[in-house]
C-alpha cells in the first residue's frame, strides 16, 4: 500500500511597516519662555494673580481687559502700584492708551488689553505682568524687611533704647498738662484743686 502525502510549504508573509521618521524643526524665531506668578482660574475663566503685595491683578479673558484691585486699603501706595502697571502695560503695547479708566469697584484701574493676529494676547499679558512683576520684588523684600526690622525694634529693644520695670522713678509731675491750677469754665468760673 503506498501513502500519498501531500505537503504545502507554509506561506510566510512579511510585513515591514515604515520607520517614523521624527524631524524636529528648529525655529530661531520661537523660543520658550518660563515665568512663576501666584495665579489662579475664576470660574469665568478670568486669570486672578496675587502675587504683589498691595494689588490683586485680574486679566479677564472674555472682555480682554487688565482691572488692578486693591488688596486691603486704598491709599497712595495702591495707586502707585496700580498705575505703574497699566504704564508698563502701556508702554509695552499689550494695553490701549486711551482705555486706562477707574474701574467699577472703589480704587481699581482697568485698560482694555489690544487685539492680536500674531500672538496670544492673554498669553503676551501674562508675560509682561510676571516682567512688571519681576520689577517690583525689591520693593517687596525692602518693604518686608522694613516692617520685620520694625517688629524687632519693638519686640526685642536694645539696652540703650530700653529699661526694667521700675528703672526709672516715679514723679510727682509728669509732662507738660497741668492737672491742677487751672481755669474751668464749665464749672461756673471756679478754679480746679
Amino acid at each position: 500500500m503506498a501513502i500519498k502525502v501531500k505537503i504545502e510549504e507554509p506561506t510566510i508573509q512579511v510585513k515591514v511597516a515604515e520607520p517614523q521618521v521624527k524631524v524636529k524643526v528648529h525655529d530661531p524665531n520661537k523660543r520658550m519662555v518660563e515665568f512663576k506668578l501666584m495665579l489662579r482660574r475664576a470660574l469665568n475663566g478670568d486669570l486672578m494673580i496675587f502675587d504683589h503685595s498691595d494689588i490683586d491683578i485680574v486679566i479677564m479673558t472674555e472682555k480682554k481687559k487688565v482691572v488692578a484691585f486693591a488688596k486691603d486699603l486704598m491709599s497712595d501706595s495702591v495707586y502707585g502700584a496700580e498705575n505703574r502697571l497699566l504704564e508698563h502695560l502701556k508702554k509695552k503695547g499689550i494695553i490701549a492708551f486711551d482705555s486706562i479708566q477707574g474701574g467699577s469697584v472703589y480704587g481699581s484701574l482697568e485698560g482694555k488689553i489690544h487685539e492680536s493676529t500674531e500672538l496670544d494676547p492673554i498669553k503676551a499679558t501674562l508675560y509682561e505682568v510676571s516682567q512688571w512683576m519681576d520689577s517690583e520684588r525689591p520693593y517687596f523684600k525692602s518693604k518686608e524687611a522694613y516692617d520685620d526690622m520694625i517688629d524687632d525694634y519693638y519686640t526685642d529693644p536694645s539696652d540703650d533704647e530700653s529699661t526694667e520695670l521700675g528703672e526709672v522713678p516715679h514723679e510727682e509731675k509728669k509732662g507738660s498738662i497741668l492737672q491742677r491750677g487751672l481755669f474751668a469754665p464749665y464749672l461756673y468760673g471756679k478754679y480746679t484743686y
